[in-house]
């Protein structure tokens, strides 16, 4: 109880920056706008008088990554409302196209918000997406007897020295947790270093090798292609401050050797788009926009992706991707290499990509990825891929087959969330 206390008035003192970071109006960035209430628990009741399904997928990634969730379960439980929450407005935009959902945002982890969402909304079945873990949020939830599934979760040796720093904030969380499925072997076995009892914990594989099939004969994806024509194309997908300089550098070595080469660059946040922007024309590359709706030209050597939710079709307009997020040290640990894996592109990422350590390694052990770190040997290896159309190929179809061997992670995660919506 002293540890809950103790956390629970650290959060107090943080809580007004995590909530400025939350609704500060940045560029392109999806406003909170008057629903900032649902943070507090003030959360519009459903339509149906039926407990939901609730799915919490903290931000744009966790959405996605849940996408395949979502299906199967709209597939299995047709009668069931599907109610997803995000913390960010962000993920909140992702999740608006989703069909068939209903949308709130999470209660920030006050127990009192908490129960206002609980009294509002009455799930059935809380299902966390990866290890989004909040303290009283779990202690509240189990006080009313809702069940509590942390779906692929992820732990990496780094996170688990963390929660190993504060041992009994972690015994908090996980005694309130009825069971946890892991990505990969080395996540159980770390959850269990930490105390988790092995009975609630199994390996279910990661749901995000099971991709919603993606038409690459999509009308926007043709048209992108019709523009980009016989040029070479090379994505830098999800980039972070200080990576896109390194980044723009490769490119500017890529064109020295294939001067008509096309570089397709993808922020990874919304309200980073403009000062990009403004990057890649100080940098001396011509740019166009696609949020502006600017046509890629023969002189074009810059297309920013700065819209929400087509880096699928970027990618299958492109012949190879960077996957950044792993050029800044330990600061984010790599974003996800399964989405142009499942369109049979080759791929190079950066060093850093602890977040996906065993999907990482084994795309590279296939020889369907490459580690760089500088930006002349990111240049060279993608020069070498764009230049032979071969090895372009071989790369990619390695890279297809490692997505279609480890599928089957969402079957495993509805046979076990089963148990709970039997009842």
């Amino acid at each position: 109880m002293i540890v809950r206390i103790l956390y629970t008035l650290l959060l107090a003192l943080a809580a007004p920056f995590l909530l400025l970071g939350l609704y500060r109006a940045k560029d392109g960035k999806p406003k909170v706008g008057k629903r900032w209430v649902e943070h507090f628990g003030f959360t519009p009741t459903l339509a149906s008088d039926k407990r939901p399904i609730w799915i919490h997928a903290v931000s744009v990634g966790e959405v996605i990554a849940a996408k395949p969730v979502i299906a199967a379960l709209q597939k299995a439980h047709p009668d069931d409302t599907i109610l997803v929450t995000t913390t960010t407005a962000t993920g909140a935009d992702i999740a608006s196209k989703i069909a068939g959902i209903e949308h709130r945002y999470m209660p920030i982890d006050f127990a009192f918000a908490v129960r206002g969402f609980l009294r509002r909304l009455n799930p059935k079945i809380l299902l966390i997406m990866e290890t989004e873990l909040w303290t009283n949020t779990l202690a509240t939830v189990k006080k009313v007897s809702v069940p509590v599934v942390v779906m692929n979760a992820r732990l990496s040796e780094k996170s688990m020295k963390g929660y190993q720093r504060i041992q009994p904030l972690f015994n908090l969380l996980s005694k309130n947790i009825d069971h946890v499925l892991c990505q990969f072997e080395e996540d159980a076995q770390r959850f269990v270093t930490l105390g988790v009892p092995q009975s609630k914990v199994s390996v279910s594989g990661s749901v995000k090798f099971d991709l919603p099939p993606f038409d690459a004969s999509d009308e926007a994806v043709t048209a992108l292609k019709a523009q980009c024509g016989e040029r070479p194309v090379w994505v830098a997908a999800s980039t972070h401050p200080g990576e896109d300089e390194i980044l723009l550098d490769a490119h500017r070595h890529l064109l020295s050797t294939t001067p008509d080469a096309l570089m397709m660059l993808v922020p990874r946040h919304p309200e980073r788009f403009s000062a990009v922007a403004e990057l890649v024309r100080e940098k001396g590359f011509t740019l166009a926009r696609r949020s502006k709706e600017e046509a890629i030209t023969p002189q074009t050597q810059v297309y920013l992706g700065d819209t929400m939710g087509e880096m699928m079709k970027l990618f299958a307009a492109s012949d190879v991707t960077f996957m950044a997020g792993s050029l800044i040290g330990d600061k984010v640990g790599g974003h996800n290499l399964l989405e142009p894996a499942s369109l049979a592109k080759p791929l190079v990422t950066g060093p850093s990509y602890f977040n996906f350590q065993v999907i990482a390694e084994q795309l590279i052990e296939a020889g369907a990825c490459e580690v760089c770190q500088e930006s002349e040997d990111i240049a060279a290896h993608i020069t070498a891929l764009l230049n032979d159309s071969g090895k372009r190929e071989k790369a990619g179809a390695a890279a297809l087959a490692i997505v279609e061997k480890n599928r089957g992670a969402v079957a495993k995660t509805l046979e076990t969330v089963g148990v709970w919506l039997k009842n």
